[in-house]
């Protein structure tokens, strides 16, 4: 048996467990012993039948009798049921969903048995109990026998699955490894490095953590594997820069004196951070390869400033910039912004979306853009007449073509990459951005700068974009007021409702933001009591009752609360031309009230609108939040935002009182990490790191640890030559990392 066999060889599963197994992943042996715990039970203290206390943990041993199986007429669900005798008395035992515990316990086999004692009108029960068909009354850890433990391990389940199946399949498993073929367990972190940290070896990690003798060796375990996972990720991205930092890149010649005057022309002057982060990158443009830098920023912090300047100085070396954003109405309206910066600079600027391509200046009339086929874009960017393209995924089709006729246009070359928001697009989209190089000339590649105002912790920004130098924008435009937050009971909503009325009065704007674009089925109109279909169809939302939507908010707010005003309703569905009519009439003025999904949370800039109204808040992630009341914090105007929600729950109301607390996004976004728990982050899935991964994540001295051993072995030995254990696991995990 190796880590790398599939289970369906190992193990003799049906098609129920194999259907399961696939949907949450679990293809190998290395994926079934990494599947850790999510919490352990202690193991009661042994007694007899006769001492039962209900409510408390215990451990009988006896005699099973009565071993009988049957399965439910109504849901169909497997139960084992039988008697346990240990000559003071007798109880039930009772398993749900077990259906294999028929090829472990035996009519008369003596077993020690571990639950909580209930009760009903029949007696005392326990309700899937642990076992092990190894009597003791004292507890050992031993290789052979390592069911036996003072704790019992709880695994997470999933339907055809249950925890005691993980548990009973691990530790057979790992039992069969560990005699049969130990060499698979051969650690591939450094001696000295586990030696440092006082990390337990690889053996010992996954005896530790599937049978832990004492709380402290699931602890040791735990942290053993928040260190591995985090070590690999950070030798993934190192190894990757290291590489990136050895190709070819355009020559930028910095001419500050232009830079300066450029920057002069703005309405407004830039910050301290702001003027540090232009500093950095500038010196990063004119240094012999590619940049790789990632710009983190609050929600109004300036970036697009920063990324108007970086632009400027490439322009002014003849070279192209592409500038990708997530959505069509941020990439529209950093078209305008970069409209305004550029304006009587000579540079020729597009917009390429699904839906709409522009050109600036129009022939027409210079201080303006015009709409232009999309073939005819294409061939002037192919051209180099076009010095900067912003666009949305579009960017990445590949009839996207970027200037490529040396003779004619030499010097027109896509030399920067900006990706907005770039946490939203998948690696490999980022990737086909930045690989528009192979189509310029002569392998050089373009500069990258990637930047964010989703708050996302330190310890991940060190993780996750490893591969890229961070500068943080630490500072606020000044006049910048702090947005007053408040959380509303569903009782106190007429409250929120007249300060919105109060500040459109005085010449201000406002959002309203809904979970949903239209009412669940079973709160549309349309459902009528006695139709089977519809009333089939309501059942199946339940999650979404009660959740406001879009439209259903537009009419009642414009009947009811708000009637001497003009609203209108902005979402993802709409076409590109009513989204950019609705934007217009918001950012003129002609509208009062935008009600929205969440698709303005990213970079939506109207400094008019002082108040937003976010319903069904406990539906969206803190970082989200942030995003989303940013919007009102574009002006030096008072911003005002009230959180309404429908759960009482303490857990849910203190963690959005975190958002009437927090200072910013970064403290924010480690609230999330350190109090909401690695289980319940966003991140996990986006990331692809594990709960035990995230759990590193919470400590900064560990991910700092990593990244220190990370360095010093690519310093040393860039091709793990020294490293075949290390190198083989790295290969194994497909973590992307170039041994050349």
């Amino acid at each position: 048996m190796q880590l790398s066999s599939l289970l369906t060889d190992e193990l003799n599963l049906k098609d129920y467990q194999k259907k399961a197994l696939k949907k949450i992943g679990l293809k190998t042996v290395k994926d079934l012993l990494w599947h850790f715990p999510s919490r352990y039970q202690e193991i009661g203290q042994l007694t007899t039948v006769a001492d039962i206390i209900k409510g408390e943990n215990i451990t009988l041993s006896g005699k099973i009798s009565n071993l009988k199986f049957e399965k439910t007429w109504h849901k169909k669900i497997n139960i084992a049921r039988a008697i346990l005798n240990d000559g003071t008395g007798q109880i039930s035992l009772v398993w749900f969903h077990q259906p294999f515990i028929a090829n472990i316990l035996k009519e008369g086999s003596t077993v020690t048995i571990s639950g909580k004692a209930q009760s009903n009108k029949n007696g005392y029960y326990l309700a899937n109990p642990t076992y092990s068909l190894t009597p003791t009354s004292k507890r050992s850890f031993d290789v052979n026998n390592i069911a036996i433990s003072n704790h019992s391990s709880v695994y997470p389940e999933t339907k055809g699955l249950s925890s005691r199946w993980f548990q009973f399949n691990i530790q057979k498993i790992l039992k069969k490894i560990i005699i049969k073929n130990p060499e698979e367990l051969e650690d591939f972190i450094p001696k000295n490095i586990l030696k440092q940290y006082k990390l337990p070896s690889l053996k010992n990690a996954l005896l530790y953590i599937h049978t832990p003798k004492e709380t402290k060796n699931a602890e040791a375990a735990r942290k053993r594997f928040s260190f591995e996972e985090i070590f690999l990720l950070q030798l993934s991205r190192l190894q990757k820069k290291i590489k990136h930092q050895k190709k070819q890149t355009f020559d930028i010649k910095i001419n500050k004196k232009k830079i300066n005057h450029f920057i002069k022309n703005f309405s407004f002057k830039l910050t301290t951070a702001q003027n540090k982060a232009v500093k950095s990158i500038l010196e990063d443009l004119s240094k012999n390869h590619p940049m790789s830098r990632f710009l983190e920023g609050d929600v109004g912090s300036g970036k697009t400033a920063i990324a108007a300047v970086i632009s400027y100085a490439v322009l002014k070396n003849g070279y192209q910039t592409a500038y990708m954003a997530p959505t069509e109405v941020l990439a529209r309206q950093l078209f305008e912004s970069f409209i305004k910066y550029f304006t009587n600079t000579g540079a020729k600027i597009g917009l390429l979306t699904s839906s709409e391509s522009r050109k600036f200046p129009s022939k027409v009339n210079p201080e303006t853009s015009t709409k232009v086929s999309k073939n005819q874009l294409l061939k002037w960017l192919g051209q180099g007449e076009i010095d900067i393209i912003i666009g949305t995924h579009s960017l990445i089709q590949e009839k996207v073509k970027f200037s490529t006729t040396e003779k004619v246009y030499k010097e027109k070359k896509l030399a920067l990459v900006i990706i907005d928001e770039q946490h939203r697009f998948g690696t490999n989209q980022r990737a086909a951005l930045t690989n528009k190089k192979n189509e310029t000339s002569e392998g050089k590649f373009s500069h990258l700068l990637s930047m964010s105002a989703t708050p996302i912790p330190r310890t991940l920004a060190l993780t996750i974009y490893g591969d890229l130098d961070l500068t943080i924008i630490d500072q606020m435009p000044p006049g910048r007021k702090k947005i007053i937050t408040d959380i509303v009971a569903p009782k106190e909503r007429q409250t929120a409702y007249e300060k919105i009325n109060e500040e459109i009065k005085n010449g201000k704007q406002a959002y309203v933001i809904c979970p949903r674009i239209e009412a669940a089925p079973a709160e549309s109109k349309n459902n009528q009591a006695g139709k089977k279909e519809d009333s089939k169809k309501a059942g199946m939302f339940p999650a979404l009752a009660g959740m406001k939507a879009v439209k259903e908010e537009y009419k009642k707010l414009s009947k009811e609360v708000f009637p001497e005003f003009k609203l209108d309703m902005l979402y993802g569905k709409m076409t590109s031309k009513e989204k950019e009519k609705t934007m217009k009439n918001f950012e003129s003025g002609e509208t009062d009230i935008l009600i929205a999904t969440s698709v303005i949370e990213v970079g939506v800039n109207v400094p008019n609108a002082t108040t937003i109204i976010i319903e069904g808040a406990e539906r969206f992630g803190l970082a989200q939040l942030h995003q989303l009341r940013g919007r009102v914090l574009r002006s030096s105007h008072q911003p005002y935002c009230f959180i309404f929600t429908e759960s009482k729950t303490k857990k849910t109301l203190d963690r959005l009182k975190a958002l009437t607390t927090s200072k910013n996004g970064f403290e924010l976004a480690e609230y999330d990490l350190q109090f909401r728990g690695p289980g319940e982050l966003s991140g996990k899935k986006q990331w692809g790191i594990s709960d035990v991964g995230m759990e590193a994540l919470k400590n900064i001295k560990m991910v700092e640890a990593a990244r220190t051993e990370a360095e010093k072995i690519l310093e040393e030995d860039s091709r793990f030559e020294n490293y075949p254990l290390l190198k083989k696991r790295i290969q194994q995990d497909g973590l992307n990392i170039h041994m050349e």
